[in-house]
């Protein structure tokens, strides 16, 4: 078994609790590539995006005509296993940066990112002045569908993108020094439907400077903006700041109206990094410099603490908490882990890495995984010891699987400029005992077109059958994969059987509902 020993991207962990490498791979670059995010797809494989600049014996190699000297989209497609299904790249004449991804329930993408190109190459619409967001709709294949430009005579970047419950999408970014701004900074959100169409369009800001951190789908339909706010009361912002920065929660309806909004902060600094959902309401979390003042009643202990809140679904506060690893604690990412049947929420995984701040060296950006109960309570932590500096070590992302295995996303480079991606899936007993299992799980359901049949339980081979009510079986599968597409297009309006047999004698039923 291959193991690694690269920095913020090594975990080892002490006692019986030990995390093992499952596969690692390495995805090697010559130039600064950056990553930026890991997203799981529908059918549970790995979309690794971010943004690169082409070598020309591979743009030769692959047959391209399309390499410049800017950073390109830049994505590879990695099996469950680990294992390249396809890499791409799109490109504009100049440099072009791909900040977000959403899997999208058809099994594709819509990709998000900031482009300082004009029309050519792959993109095929005109600068709109500054830079703009560029969308590209992808499938499963990585082929584009469409494409979109957004924009004005403003500088304009890509920060988040969501799919909503109508299969619409929700757009946010970053507009500097608007003609209908407010501030020096404020936020873009475009509403579309599924075929890139406009539906509306609104900025949102304070007297100052307001950049959108995170975005997530609610249950109805809507969107959670969550906002870094160094503004002042005014513009559309009806919450005044506390200290220097502050977490500006806004929550939009499925119209893109703003519902309601709140402000969290103490005297200091507080900077939110990420959202979740939970059955109650969300969870928002960041870094805080600030001690007990404003509505902050958790405590400051050292350099910056992880400040977390809890808030129903109305926006009013639950909880909140804080908590410490020494120096400064950056929050990468925020996992809320559900029951079975996702009626309650057990526990809040949350990941990251400290940065020393020039006082202690070697605990440079160690990695850290903490796990709290519903209520913010610390159930148990986890420390990762990173190597030299030298190493350029830095996380990226991390996703917590279904089945209790976590895959970070990160780069790796022994000098400044050559960063390769490194992408790590880790098996980790603790965190598996937190998941409740399942024999079987298929979604979406009712569907329309496809579905994807999810298998909880280990197994080699596996028939994936499919009977109509009176009991005639109408397909028949074989799979290796924990997740399976299957093609409904020709069934007829009703609920149909979905049965699983594997090669160990275990069998699962699942009702499906074709609409």
């Amino acid at each position: 078994m291959k193991k690694l020993y690269t920095g913020a991207l090594f975990l080892c962990t002490m006692g019986i609790f030990a995390q093992e490498v499952v596969w690692q791979k390495d995805i090697k670059s010559s130039t600064q590539d950056f990553l930026s995010q890991i997203t799981t797809t529908i059918d549970q494989q790995y979309l690794i995006t971010g943004s690169s600049i082409q070598s020309k014996s591979r743009s030769q190699a692959a047959g391209s005509h399309k390499q410049n000297n800017g950073y390109d989209f830049h994505l590879v497609k990695l099996n469950q296993q680990g294992e390249e299904v396809w890499e791409k790249y799109f490109s504009g004449s100049s440099h072009d940066y791909l900040s977000a991804t959403v899997t999208t329930q058809d099994g594709g993408s819509l990709l998000a990112g900031t482009s300082y190109s004009g029309k050519g190459l792959d993109k095929k619409d005109d600068s709109k002045g500054g830079s703009d967001i560029w969308l590209i709709r992808i499938n499963e294949f990585g082929d584009e569908l469409w494409q979109k430009t957004l924009g004005s005579s403003s500088d304009e970047e890509a920060r988040a993108v969501i799919q909503t419950t109508d299969l619409g999408f929700f757009v946010a970014g970053n507009i500097q020094n608007a003609s209908k701004g407010y501030g020096s900074k404020d936020v873009f959100i475009t509403r579309l439907d599924k075929d890139g169409k406009e539906l509306s369009q609104i900025i949102l800001g304070g007297k100052g400077l307001d950049e959108v951190e995170k975005m997530i789908p609610t249950k109805d339909g809507g969107a959670l903006l969550g906002i870094y706010s160094r503004s002042s009361l005014g513009g559309t912002k009806k919450t005044e700041n506390f200290g220097e920065g502050d977490y500006w929660i806004l929550k939009l309806d499925k119209n893109g109206r703003v519902e309601w909004e709140k402000n969290f902060g103490g005297k200091g600094d507080d900077h939110l990094r990420t959202l979740a959902l939970t059955s109650t309401g969300f969870i928002i979390g960041g870094e805080s410099r600030s001690e007990r003042s404003g509505n902050k009643t958790a405590g400051l202990e050292e350099g910056s603490d992880l400040w977390l809140i809890s808030l129903t679904e109305r926006g009013d506060e639950q909880w909140q908490k804080s908590y410490n690893f020494g120096n400064r604690d950056i929050l990468m990412g925020m996992n809320v882990i559900h029951s079975a049947d996702a009626q309650s929420s057990k526990g809040i995984l949350l990941g990251g890495y400290t940065q020393a701040e020039g006082r202690i060296e070697t605990d440079d950006e160690t990695f850290w995984m903490l796990y709290l109960d519903q209520n913010g309570t610390e159930q148990w932590r986890k420390h990762v010891k990173g190597e030299s500096r030298k190493k350029e070590e830095r996380l990226s992302d991390l996703k917590l699987n279904r089945d209790g295995s976590i895959v970070l996303a990160g780069t790796s480079a022994e000098e400044l400029g050559k960063e390769n991606w490194k992408i790590v899936k880790l098996g980790d007993k603790q965190v598996d005992q937190l998941i409740e299992k399942y024999d079987i799980k298929i979604y979406p359901n009712p569907v329309s077109d496809y579905a994807y049949v999810e298998i909880g339980f280990d197994f080699k081979d596996a028939d994936i059958l499919l009977y109509d009510m009176s009991g005639r079986q109408l397909q028949s599968l074989k799979t290796k994969n924990k997740v399976t597409k299957i093609n409904t297009q020709a069934l007829i309006q009703g609920a149909y059987l979905v049965t699983i047999k594997t090669d160990t004698n275990k069998t699962a039923n699942a009702k499906i509902i074709k609409k």
